[in-house]
């Protein structure tokens, strides 16, 4: 089924021809009770999803505290463009790998995987026991998965961290890291990683929340 356009839900600055983005039109309506969406991403299959479970949810002027267990850690943003934070380091096993010295993120549903500067991300895909095939996937054996390490980001002082069951994708064909390279110094935090947070995206504080799922 093909698409008919993108719900962009980032600032206006960057809206496609000057568009209001269809959040803002929201507020300025007062058709919502608080200046927030909240998006809750489910690790669910197509089959699970159509056998009964729970699918994943965007919800517009609340928050749902079902989704979420102990506190939301907030983050400023260091741009009003994308939803742009500052990240601190990523780590492995206590050692940082990537991101040395901080460097510039966003928080974007739209993008599946996790991105990041080349270099950074193969470091991070060597770590982890990844073989980049020739077609530019991070492979590994899907019988590691349980001794794989965890992926840990620290955000504002605040870390946040990813198991291998979810950062790795198991297909037919076998399976691959959710890690990207990209020749942009921006990272890109995608659904790699908001699957494990409940993600909420604050326009009254210019912030971003993150909580551990329930």
């Amino acid at each position: 089924m093909a698409a008919d356009g993108i719900l962009g839900l980032a600032y206006q600055s960057i809206a496609s021809d000057g568009a209001t983005p269809v959040f803002d039109n929201m507020m300025s309506q007062g058709l919502v009770s608080q200046d927030v969406f909240s998006v809750y991403l489910s690790s669910k299959t197509l089959f699970k999803f159509y056998s009964g479970q729970q699918g994943s949810e965007l919800l517009f002027g609340e928050i749902d505290t079902s989704y979420y267990t102990g506190s939301i850690y907030w983050i400023p943003l260091s741009s009003e463009s994308y939803y742009q934070i500052t990240m601190d380091s990523v780590s492995i096993n206590g050692q940082t790998v990537a991101c040395s010295g901080g460097c510039q993120a966003i928080v974007d549903t739209g993008t599946s995987l996790i991105v990041g500067p080349s270099s950074d991300i193969s470091n991070i895909n060597s770590w982890v026991g990844a073989t980049v095939d020739q077609y530019g996937d991070a492979t590994v054996s899907c019988s590691n998965i349980q001794s794989m390490p965890s992926v840990t980001f620290t955000i504002n002082g605040y870390t946040f961290t990813i198991s291998a069951s979810s950062y790795v994708s198991q297909t037919s064909y076998g399976c691959n890291t959710g890690f990207s390279g990209s020749g942009d110094s921006l990272w890109i935090l995608g659904d790699v990683f908001i699957r494990n947070y409940y993600t909420i995206f604050n326009r009254q504080s210019n912030s971003v929340g993150l909580a551990q799922l329930a």
